[in-house]
């Protein structure tokens, strides 16, 4: 019993110190606290998004959000997140159940988010990258009664107006003046208006990446507890009321996060509905941004820039670059806090399991591939198939613990477990220092001639080579192995096409003088870019219709 006592005062003062560091527990008057609860309990109480309305009690006059339509105030962001949600409620026809929202990141974005919460409602985040099936696909099978959607995006609606007859459809950004039907006008008509409060919060469906097919919905509601929080907190140096950079598209799970973690610290969220990368940087000056969210090709295509075009920017005020979602090219992130100090802080989470591991900059430094070590109160293991821990450096899958929001997938089905573990489907190593490391995802290895490969691992080793900008690597079939390794090159120079040959020995050779004998690219193809989607992953399967014309060796 002592025990359990001391732990439990230890978490606590951990807890408490963390929250007061960050500002998110400070000298806020009680009348304000007290608004603050009303507002929870008015909003149906936690969800990803109840951080408006206490932010909105908090700091009603502050900044909320900056982005190409202006500026928003905490207090004029709350109020037209209800008047929305209010307007949705009054919709004739059948009750309004569950919200897709397909949207760049703007103000509409969020005010459709919270809006549903508060009405209790799912909200699907759609994918802005998605073709016309996968649309229809995604809308269908979420059972979509009202679709938001910005109006560059009309075109796809109607292969879903024609699967679902019932599905209406409100405009959230229109480049052309606003009419009834789009998010403003029905803000507009309903200003001063609030929803009765719904038995529960609404939850936020993400979807998963879907690089291999149609994606899998994932519920996210309120039951991440305060620990979860403070833990980001610990290893991400948020500060209550500064302004954040929200660059990472808000329909992604890190996006998503970005804007609920600003909204509870009451940050002002700065975004822009299109990425590019001088255009970040200027937010980042001009607002005097102490953060930057980004998906880690973001970071590339900042260092990507030309040195004259990166040496107009100074950001002092800048303190943290936050990054999560794919693979980040190693030279990247080095040459970023070359210039900018070091500031990086490359996070490896997942749909379902939120954040789990965060590499700070000393980690980065020291390994710069690393995903960092596990959050305060997050559990990971790496296992082998028969679900045994696996020696320190040993690859294997890693699975997760944690008190993740995760409500299941839509569908109904959940992720599989392992020894009380949530299995991530990825797979890598922690070290001897307790450095987590992802080598790839399970269902990429591939069986080469009976060994088993990695991609991700190759594709890290080829990265390093001078004349490698980007690259990525698959496993196709061979009649004589099983698999053999492919790897598709962006080059950072142009070649002649009589030095390609030459040029792909090298790589061979750079890869064979790292990589055991195994894992080097039978076949390379020098393309033009890779195919991505829009939060910057890699499209592999669209890598196997790539012709033998661009194959060398």
């Amino acid at each position: 019993m002592p025990n359990t006592i001391r732990t439990r005062a230890t978490q606590l003062t951990w807890l408490t110190r963390t929250l007061v560091r960050s500002g998110f527990l400070g000298t806020v008057r009680l009348d304000r606290y007290a608004r603050m609860g009303v507002n929870l309990r008015r909003h149906g109480g936690p969800s990803p998004v109840s951080g408006i309305g206490l932010a909105a009690a908090r700091a009603p006059r502050a900044t909320a959000i900056i982005d190409d339509a202006g500026r928003l105030t905490w207090s004029q962001l709350d109020a037209r997140c209800d008047a929305l949600a209010a307007a949705i409620a009054a919709m004739p026809g059948p009750p309004v159940k569950t919200v897709a929202i397909m949207c760049r990141n703007h103000r509409g974005l969020i005010e459709s988010l919270a809006a549903t919460s508060r009405l209790g409602l799912d909200a699907v985040l759609l994918n802005t990258g998605f073709a016309g099936p996968q649309f229809t696909d995604v809308v269908v099978g979420e059972r979509v009664d009202l679709l938001i959607v910005d109006d560059e995006f009309d075109a796809l609606t109607a292969g879903a107006l024609a699967a679902s007859p019932g599905l209406r459809v409100v405009r959230a950004w229109i480049d052309d003046a606003a009419g009834s039907d789009s998010v403003d006008g029905l803000i507009e008509s309903h200003l001063g208006h609030r929803p009765v409060r719904p038995r529960r919060a609404g939850r936020i469906v993400l979807l998963t990446s879907g690089t291999t097919g149609t994606p899998k919905g994932a519920r996210r509601g309120g039951s991440t507890d305060i620990a979860s929080l403070a833990a980001m907190l610990d290893r991400i140096p948020w500060r209550a009321g500064e302004s954040t950079v929200i660059a990472a598209p808000i329909f992604h799970a890190w996006g998503f996060g970005q804007v609920a973690v600003a909204a509870t610290m009451t940050c002002t969220m700065v975004m822009t509905r299109r990425f590019d990368p001088r255009t970040t940087l200027d937010l980042a000056r001009t607002h005097r941004a102490a953060g930057i969210a980004v998906v880690p090709v973001m970071l590339e295509r900042i260092m990507d820039l030309p040195t004259e075009v990166l040496d107009q920017y100074r950001l002092p005020a800048l303190r943290f670059v936050t990054a999560s979602g794919s693979r980040m090219r190693p030279e990247a992130v080095s040459a970023f806090m070359d210039r900018f100090g070091d500031v990086v802080y490359n996070s490896y989470n997942a749909t379902e399991a939120g954040l789990i591991s965060t590499a700070t900059p000393a980690d980065l430094r020291a390994a710069p591939e690393t995903a960092g070590r596990p959050l305060v109160g997050t559990s990971v293991r790496i296992l082998d198939d028969a679900d045994r821990p696996v020696a320190i450096g040993d690859i294997g899958r890693i699975v997760v613990a944690s008190s993740s929001g995760f409500d299941g997938y839509t569908s109904g089905s959940t992720k599989d477990f392992a020894d009380g573990h949530m299995i991530s489907g990825d797979v890598g190593r922690i070290d001897e220092r307790g450095l987590l490391f992802v080598v790839g995802r399970d269902d990429e290895m591939i069986v080469s001639g009976g060994e088993n490969v990695y991609p991700l691992e190759v594709e890290q080793v080829l990265g390093t080579h001078p004349a490698v900008g980007e690259v990525a690597v698959i496993g196709v079939d061979d009649d004589r192995f099983g698999q053999r390794l492919a790897a598709f090159v962006v080059r950072r120079h142009t070649a002649s096409v009589a030095s390609l040959d030459a040029e792909a020995d090298r790589l061979r050779r750079h890869v064979k003088d790292h990589l055991a004998g195994f894992k080097v690219p039978r076949d390379v193809h020098f393309i033009d870019e890779l195919p991505r989607n829009a939060t910057g992953k890699v499209l592999k399967r669209s890598l196997v219709a790539v012709g033998d014309d661009r194959k060398v060796g």
